[in-house]
């Protein structure tokens, strides 16, 4: 018998990085430190304690007093896909405003739920009026509304607020898909109505992915409740099933994720713990700076970046009057090409990464986030005077220390 060395590789030990790209960013070195702490069993008085404090926390990340505030184990996207599937049935009539890639998506996960969908675009740069949603909403009379909050492919932001009175008036629900945008930009759930809104750790709460907090109303989760059909291994005595049809996933019923996050603890799947700690800690985090505080300084930060980025001669992208207050589209200027070559050099030289798009984007801007850890004057400036000296060596001119100059200058009016 030959006895084969194992194949180990190295220990982790990723270069430093600066993540100020779309997303995931840094990390708060809380979050980090919360995610070392010992795993406890799923039952154990202390976890399901702990599972009951994410609940109150993200009740007030989301402004809301949602009993139905929890955790889907898995990425931003597994959160959308748990809320998509849970409440559309086989033929139920979706709207799904396009704006970015974002909106593809959904309309591509509603379309695998079975509903009949139907979608509406706008140029990527822009967002929805009013008028435009209530306009569809007549003439199409869907059941549900999914749109994105903010899509950082586009870099812009959907206003929310009129929305939800929209579909309300005409019969609908209305689902937004906050990942991108949560913590950084407001989003008081119970004030604008929303009846369901699923977000992500690795944007603005500076986590890492792989856990998605959710929340939704009374009279969702009574819709998600006729669907309830409890498996078989885990089916208490005595309970009773739902009249409508059955959850097409089930990881992702959240029929069954309310009883396990329930008193109940119905032992649906074993917790992600150290995701849960983290969650627990971006929410502290958060909690502890404020809501307006920490939106506040989403849009100091990008104003300066933004205004650094102008006096360098770079020219903005999208709508002004709508883009996403942690995340920045900038034109590659045509000397660089599809601007890959820069990033390159941004990443290796400088450690900083910062990102392209998608689709019609792809290669035409180049995207900055300033998101919760990273939000920082600190990483404005490094990010500034690198992209400089980088254009610089790409043949792209600017006057020395133009962007870095401006930064400070709306530092300064701030007091900063």
């Amino acid at each position: 018998m030959t006895t084969k060395q194992p194949v180990l590789f190295r220990e982790l030990d990723p270069d430093p990085r600066l993540l100020m790209g779309p997303g995931p960013v840094d990390v708060y070195p809380r979050v980090l430190r919360a995610m070392s702490t010992p795993l406890q069993g799923q039952f154990d008085p202390q976890f399901t304690q702990y599972m009951n404090e994410v609940q109150v926390l993200y009740r007030q990340v989301f402004d809301t007093e949602n009993e139905q505030t929890f955790l889907v184990d898995g990425t931003a996207r597994a959160a959308i896909e748990a809320c998509l599937v849970s409440v559309i049935e086989k033929g139920d009539k979706v709207l799904v405003p396009i704006f970015g890639r974002f909106g593809h998506l959904l309309k591509e996960i509603v379309m695998r739920a079975g509903a009949d969908v139907v979608s509406i675009d706008t140029q990527w740069g822009t967002v929805f009026t009013p008028e435009q949603i209530e306009e569809a909403m007549i003439a199409h009379k869907p059941k549900w509304l999914a749109i994105s909050q903010g899509d950082t492919s586009t870099t812009m932001k959907q206003p929310l607020q009129p929305l939800a009175e929209i579909c309300h008036r005409h019969g609908a629900l209305i689902y937004v898909d906050a990942t991108a945008s949560a913590g950084g930009n407001a989003l008081p759930v119970d004030e604008w109505g929303l009846d369901m809104v699923s977000i992500g750790l690795q944007k603005c709460l500076s986590g890492p992915p792989g856990s998605a907090p959710i929340t939704f109303s009374d009279e969702v989760a009574e819709r998600i409740r006729r669907r309830k059909h409890t498996e078989a291994g885990i089916r208490p005595d005595g309970v009773v099933d739902g009249v409508g049809s059955i959850i097409q996933s089930n990881y992702f019923d959240l029929a069954m994720l309310m009883d396990y996050w329930s008193p109940l603890r119905l032992n649906h799947h074993t917790e992600a713990a150290t995701m849960l700690y983290a969650a627990r800690e971006c929410a502290r985090v958060l909690l502890e700076e404020g809501l307006e505080p920490c939106q506040t300084r989403h849009q100091l930060t990008s104003t300066a970046l933004r205004a650094g980025l102008e006096a360098m001669g770079l020219k903005l992208f999208g709508d002004a009057a709508n883009r996403m207050d942690n995340v920045t589209g900038v034109f590659i200027p045509e000397v660089c090409g599809n601007g890959a070559a820069l990033r390159s050099e941004m990443l290796n030289d400088f450690g900083i990464e910062i990102g392209t798009s998608f689709g019609p984007l792809d290669g035409k801007i180049w995207r900055i986030g300033t998101m919760g850890y990273g939000c920082r004057k600190t990483n404005v400036m490094r990010c500034l005077s690198s992209l400089e000296m980088t254009l610089h060596r790409q043949g792209f001119k600017t006057k020395q220390g133009a962007g870095v100059d401006a930064a400070y200058d709306v530092y300064a009016k701030h007091g900063q």
